[in-house]
């Protein structure tokens, strides 16, 4: 895996380890299913950060994060490969309508624990030995099993917050899964704002540069932003708000280009 210790405007694709990926998947799924386990009716009624969504609905779509994947390669491989990392997060919002929709009747269809052990059951079964250049006809285009499997990693860790959020539960992150996650949408800050003004480092896990204006090549930038992961998760995917980070001293930011709030959120 790339450095976080150098700074990049992401001209190259960062790869990801195929088996790091793997892993990671399937232990962030064990840690959310676990947590589900030990839920009360009473939780599994609360409200979420997620629109009205209660958590049954979350947890219903944690286990479709899954399962599509075993659902995606039991189709007929597509003819060409049509969404990349650089692409993904943007192209997400488009599927707001159909996520609610498929959730709700997910939801209804079997107890929370039992759509989590049917994902991971039908994910074990299908997904160890598929290559990673399977091409997958996923619900926003064709994408590679192996970038499948790298934003499997950003629903799991971001929803894994969401879930702890709206119940109280400390739940575990994979330091892999959340690696991926945070440099997954790091890089995808520096493909929306292109350029070498600003530095973004979100310790220990990435750092990129970004946003059009005078690129630093030695000491210190004269543009520095820097926050912690979840923080950084949060606000690429509009859990918070820049203007609530800065003021609550989640973000540090620096340089009088080092304002992202117009690049902010990244996917919904």
């Amino acid at each position: 895996m790339p450095s976080a210790r150098k700074p990049s405007g992401r001209s190259r694709a960062r790869s990801y380890d195929s088996a790091k990926t793997r892993a990671a998947v399937v232990a962030q799924f064990g840690h959310v299913r676990v947590a589900v386990e030990r839920l009360t009716p009473e939780q599994l009624a609360l409200p979420t950060r997620l629109g009205d969504w209660t958590v049954r609905e979350l947890v219903a779509h944690l286990a479709m994060a899954v399962e599509q994947v075993p659902a995606a390669l039991a189709r007929p491989a597509p003819p060409a490969q049509e969404v990349t990392l650089a692409t993904w997060p943007s192209a997400t919002r488009a599927l707001a309508g159909k996520v609610d929709e498929i959730a709700r009747a997910t939801a209804a269809e079997a107890a929370p624990s039992d759509l989590m052990d049917r994902a991971a059951a039908r994910y074990a079964e299908a997904v160890p030995m598929a290559p990673d250049d399977r091409l997958l006809a996923a619900r926003i285009g064709a994408m590679r099993l192996a970038d499948f499997l790298v934003v499997r990693c950003v629903e799991l860790v971001v929803h894994t917050d969401d879930l702890a959020a709206a119940t109280g539960l400390e739940i575990p992150y994979d330091r892999q899964a959340l690696a991926t996650a945070t440099r997954l949408l790091a890089d995808a800050l520096a493909t929306k704002a292109p350029g070498g003004s600003v530095e973004v480092r979100v310790p220990p896990f990435a750092v990129v540069q970004c946003v059009e204006g005078p690129r630093h090549t030695r000491g210190t930038p004269p543009n520095v932003v820097e926050t912690d992961p979840l923080t950084w998760l949060r606000l690429a995917t509009g859990r918070t708000t820049w203007p609530t980070a800065v003021e609550g001293a989640a973000v540090s930011a620096s340089g009088e280009r080092a304002d992202l709030a117009a690049y902010l959120p990244l996917m919904g």
